[in-house]
């Protein structure tokens, strides 16, 4: 009995080593490896999740502001096209977003068979129950257990709270998960290139900027 016990912990010792090292070896295009790793989530290695936040909101900054990079803007504009069906995401993401979401796409505990996000997997839970706003993750929590958890269910609080990804960084991993990897399935990686910088980039700023603020005051 004691050698069967034996046998099996060290096949499932190493099925765990293989594993883990294939998960390691199916991405190591770092881009920001030299950034704190602000999500801190128990036996659960969010490197490759910090990845995809960070690259996500470099992408969103030279979407909606790019001559000054300002990411609470930027994510109160994002969000506000993608919860209305208006992101277009082909146009929104880089080469390199793209190389990190294949790398997401192996991480068989964050998706379900439809390509939707698991709210139940490690990282979503780690990421709800680190909301900073207590009334956002309470929300969050209730729809998980009835069993309704949409994005489009939690538009409202989010969109009160949105604004400050920047500092609530658990909060702004649910939004590039969700709200942006989860919809880049139908994204043609052979169409996605590096974006130009265009002529009328202050102008579509000020419009975007207009919007935010009117939006922003309706909330408060």
């Amino acid at each position: 009995m004691n050698k069967t016990l034996l046998k099996l912990s060290i096949i499932t010792i190493c099925l765990t080593l293989l594993n883990c090292k294939k998960d390691s070896e199916s991405f190591n295009n770092f881009k920001y490896a030299t950034e704190e790793n602000v999500l801190v989530c128990e036996n659960l290695n969010t490197k490759l999740y910090l990845e995809a936040l960070l690259s996500f909101e470099d992408d969103i900054t030279d979407k909606y502001n790019p001559s000054n990079k300002d990411l609470r803007r930027s994510y109160s504009f994002f969000t506000r096209d993608a919860i209305a069906g208006n992101a277009n995401y082909q146009d929104i993401v880089s080469p390199h977003t793209m190389e990190v979401f294949e790398a997401l796409k192996d991480d068989q505990d964050l998706w379900n068979a439809d390509n939707s996000i698991n709210y139940n997997s490690d990282i979503m839970t780690c990421v709800s129950n680190n909301f900073k706003n207590k009334g956002l993750q309470t929300t969050f929590h209730a729809l998980i257990s009835a069993n309704n958890m949409r994005s489009d269910y939690f538009r409202a609080p989010l969109n009160k709270h949105v604004k400050n990804s920047n500092q609530d960084r658990y909060m702004a991993t649910y939004v590039a998960l969700d709200l942006f990897y989860a919809n880049l399935f139908d994204v043609d990686p052979t169409q996605v290139t590096e974006k130009p910088k265009t002529q009328n980039t202050a102008t579509s700023e000020n419009n975007a900027n207009n919007v935010i603020l009117k939006d922003e005051q309706k909330a408060e």
